[in-house]
């Protein structure tokens, strides 16, 4: 189905790259850390998260100068990036799922909060106005486990009243690959729905009730914006660059809110970033946070690294590339639909760092 129509499957991370290139010169000019005369950039590979992979590529164009590292990254999802990162095959991986203390410890690797954006609820609804949909958590719930299955459902209504919603079948579209984004809609969805919680739990895969499934937040926008009457969940920058309507939701604080940079900057000033970490796993707890205008659903991709890399140069290319990220990336991921890591959040990963050897 998808590949019968490539004009709307397009990848949203061509567009992406499109948006780098137009912001990338001034971040050339960045001085990144000094190398021996005549050194070789470190060529190194990253793989996971799709979530966060607009911002690794945005990052990578002027760490190629400012770093002097290139940066080949491949956006396969969450479960997969850890599967390759526990193998070595790659030098660092994503995760939007955090990896427990055993897990860390059994796969010798360092988890770090590196990028953190919320994850915008898409539908594609004609006659509906962009923006113009409210949703609540038990409502979103019921969507997903089935329950709810028309757009003029009674309970739609009462969330908009007023507003002329089709007598017609919601496509609830969901990913069908190991993924991340999913662990944090349904961390999501366990929290504010005792159902969901009872009946399927928060996972990177979950047992959906039907719908349409899709690979990826790329492949989730593209599906959202081709089939009328559908609903998704994908990274706020796949929602911006496919020009989908994003749907308000009810948050903690009992206020409608739209995901845009300011509700995501409120939702990491309401976090408490000092709890983290206490346990050696370094996870920050992002979602349905307190605050008057908190985006609920946040999402936050762990960086993974080994603790006994095989080849220093390629570790140290990868330290390289998230401290020049952490030091001069943030004007750039904001452009592209992310939000910073409090100042001393990012002290603190550069200082737990593991050691890195120095190649014989």
């Amino acid at each position: 189905m998808l590949s019968a129509s490539p004009s709307p499957c397009r990848s949203a991370i061509e567009k992406i790259g499109a948006a780098v290139l137009a912001l990338w010169g001034a971040s050339l000019a960045v001085a990144g850390p000094a190398l021996a005369a005549g050194q070789a950039p470190a060529a190194i590979t990253g793989a996971g998260s799709s979530f966060a992979a607009p911002v690794y590529l945005g990052w990578s164009v002027p760490a190629a100068a400012g770093a002097h590292v290139r940066v080949n990254y491949q956006s396969v999802g969450s479960g997969a990036g850890v599967d390759q990162m526990r193998r070595r095959t790659i030098n660092f991986g994503a995760s939007d799922k955090p990896l427990g203390l055993g897990a860390l410890k059994a796969a010798r690797l360092y988890q770090f909060p590196s990028v953190i954006s919320g994850l915008a609820v898409v539908y594609n609804i004609p006659g509906v106005k962009p923006g113009a949909l409210k949703l609540d958590g038990p409502v979103l719930a019921d969507i997903y486990a089935g329950t709810i299955t028309r757009w003029n459902d009674k309970r739609l209504q009462a969330l908009n009243p007023g507003m002329a919603l089709p007598d017609r079948s919601i496509g609830a579209v969901h990913r069908a690959d190991g993924s991340g984004t999913t662990w944090v809609f349904t961390t999501y969805l366990s929290r504010v729905s005792r159902a969901w919680r009872q009946s399927r739990g928060a996972g990177t895969l979950v047992a959906w009730a039907g719908g349409c499934g899709a690979r990826g937040n790329d492949g989730m926008a593209a599906l959202v914006k081709m089939v009328d009457y559908s609903l998704g969940y994908v990274e706020y920058a796949y929602a911006n660059l496919n020009h989908l309507p994003t749907a308000q939701l009810l948050n903690a604080a009992g206020q409608y809110v739209a995901p845009s940079l300011q509700t995501f900057d409120s939702a990491v000033a309401a976090a408490d970033f000092k709890a983290h970490g206490t346990d050696g796993t370094n996870e920050v707890d992002l979602i349905n946070v307190g605050g008057a205008q908190s985006w609920p659903l946040m999402g936050v991709t762990y960086g993974l690294v080994a603790t006994d890399p095989r080849v220093a140069q390629h570790a140290q290319g990868v330290k390289r590339f998230f401290q020049w990220g952490f030091d001069h990336g943030a004007p750039l991921a904001r452009q592209l639909g992310y939000v910073s890591l409090p100042v001393g959040e990012r002290a603190h990963i550069m200082q737990a760092w593991p050691a890195i050897q120095p190649a014989p």
